[in-house]
């Protein structure tokens, strides 16, 4: 079996796709792609027209977009399923990855992750008003989140989902600011969930670290 996975290592969608086939216990090549450069590949662009990332090719066939990815790879390799049974769990699934995605990127990773953590760390200056304005934005997400999480371990029942790597990938950006693990904090189920998903063996293996600080 040939399976290679493009990404950027610091994207967090890439991490969410990492995520699925650790907890799947799926072997693969990682090809880095930086979406960000200016002379991004002809042959990842062959791929991916959009020049976005992930992309997985599994023996020829290529698949882009993250949630396409990741269904997939809960589909077409054996392990502990990722999504959960039942349409009213399913579509609680769905509807957390979208609010995730529509409005929780943007505040917690490029703006309060980005500017507080990523930005020093690449020896570029921070915005504090755009802290402020993702940590507003974060507070609405998280109070949303917060009302549609389960009363289990994980967002949508006793087992993670793909719901838990979307949210936790950008978490795990977002609690690295100070401002970020503070507000966590305030959010019961978040704060609780978050305990207990960070400690899984597949957060380890799929840890992006960070830059280190240009002096």
């Amino acid at each position: 079996m040939s399976l290679v996975l493009h990404g950027y290592r610091y994207s967090v969608y890439l991490r969410i796709v990492r995520l699925a086939l650790a907890e799947k216990g799926v072997t693969y090549e990682r090809v880095e792609v930086n979406p960000f450069a200016p002379d991004v590949p002809a042959t990842y662009l062959a791929l991916h027209p959009f020049g976005r990332v992930p992309t997985l090719v599994h023996d020829g066939f290529a698949l882009y977009e993250t949630g396409a990815i990741s269904r997939y790879v809960d589909r077409a390799f054996p392990g502990p399923p990722l999504q959960p049974d039942g349409a009213q769990a399913l579509a609680r699934m769905d509807q957390i990855i979208g609010v995730v995605d529509s409005y929780g990127y943007w505040p917690l990773v490029r703006q309060v992750f980005s500017q507080r953590v990523f930005r020093p760390r690449t020896g570029q200056p921070t915005d504090d008003k755009e802290v402020a304005l993702g940590l507003a934005g974060a507070a609405k997400v998280l109070a949303a989140l917060e009302d549609l999480a389960s009363a289990d371990a994980f967002l949508t029942g006793p087992a993670p989902s793909l719901a838990d790597f979307h949210l936790g990938a950008m978490i795990a950006y977002f609690a690295t600011a100070p401002e970020g693990a503070a507000m966590l904090a305030r959010y019961r189920r978040l704060a609780g969930w978050w305990n207990c998903l960070q400690t899984r063996p597949s957060f380890a293996a799929t840890a992006p670290g960070l830059p280190v600080t240009e002096v």
